[in-house]
């Protein structure tokens, strides 16, 4: 328990940044779409993205948030992103979703799986009865980025690198969960769980989605990393207890910070070469939770999504 928890530590408190906004190249003629772009992590490298003249979609589920947010994004850097309503916590809306953006757009550069929730009320289930947040973290993405494939395996072919990336973020919270799948619907053994631990557990299987795409895809152009954003301020806390707030307040980084690390994986020549990695903040290569590298539990998390989406 001792490593997990040095671990854990190491990541909460990184050393000083040595990548920067600044550093994302130019971006034009690359499409790129961030899932959870109306607020936090997501937002800011929506708005990142936008400067460095990219074509960005922000995917969230409540239109009107996202309108605001693309109205935000245009006052502060001149450029407009194009909404894609998601509900990733419903999977005919998620098949609605991906489908409707292949009608807009047959190429993908970049797909940032950002989006997440965390902690919510023990009650609260997606509409498909999946426990929220391994429901959202996980099965909502994985259905999108199977739905969206074909734009970006167009976009590894059109790259002149020949990669498009997908870049999964996860959390250090993926330290403290093993996969229990009697929990992943609504169930007695999900009931004895604590949200905290139900959410590491997403965060894990976070990581193992990644792995296996870069197994998967990996020779056919995609590029798939998982990533810890670092501890960012951000709407994400919304359901924590009020000591825990004011401690993250405390040790938590402004939102500038948390989108270093998928900016880096997502935009810059070196990420082209992370395939399989997962990264820490800021900007680095670190190391997973064993239990995140082992092949088998990867498939058998993979096999477990497919069985889940076939007749939606």
């Amino acid at each position: 328990m001792g490593h997990i928890w040095s671990a854990f530590v190491r990541e909460t408190f990184p050393p000083s940044t040595q990548f920067f906004a600044s550093d994302v190249p130019d971006m034009s003629g690359k499409v790129v779409l961030v899932t959870g772009a109306n607020s936090g992590i997501g937002k800011e490298t929506a708005r990142v993205l936008l400067t460095k003249n990219a074509k960005v979609y922000i995917a969230c589920r409540d239109k009107t948030k996202g309108e605001d947010t693309i109205r935000d994004l245009k006052e502060s850097t001149g450029k407009e992103a194009c909404f894609l309503q998601l509900n990733l916590a419903n999977l005919k809306s998620v098949k609605a979703s991906g489908e409707e953006f292949l009608r807009r757009e047959p190429v993908l550069h970049v797909l940032f799986n950002n989006a997440g929730v965390m902690t919510p009320p023990m009650e609260m289930l997606t509409d498909d009865g999946y426990d929220l947040q391994f429901g959202t973290n996980v099965l909502g993405h994985f259905y999108f980025t199977k739905i969206i494939m074909p734009a970006l395996l167009a976009g590894a072919a059109q790259s002149p690198d020949g990669a498009a990336r997908i870049v999964n973020t996860s959390s250090n919270a993926h330290w403290f969960g093993s996969l229990d799948y009697n929990t992943f619907k609504d169930s007695p053994a999900r009931k004895q769980k604590s949200a905290m631990g139900l959410y590491g557990q997403s965060k894990m299987g976070n990581v193992l989605f990644a792995a296996e795409v870069a197994r998967r895809y990996g020779d056919r152009g995609i590029v798939s990393t998982a990533l810890n954003p670092g501890g960012v301020k951000t709407e994400l806390s919304r359901y924590y207890d009020s000591f825990s707030k004011m401690i993250g307040n405390m040790v938590f980084h402004d939102v500038s910070f948390g989108a270093l690390t998928q900016l880096y994986a997502g935009t810059t020549a070196e990420g082209a070469n992370l395939n399989g990695k997962y990264l820490v903040p800021w900007a680095r290569i670190g190391n997973t939770h064993p239990e995140a590298q082992d092949p088998q539990q990867a498939s058998e998390l993979w096999n477990w999504l497919e069985e889940q989406v076939k007749d939606i």
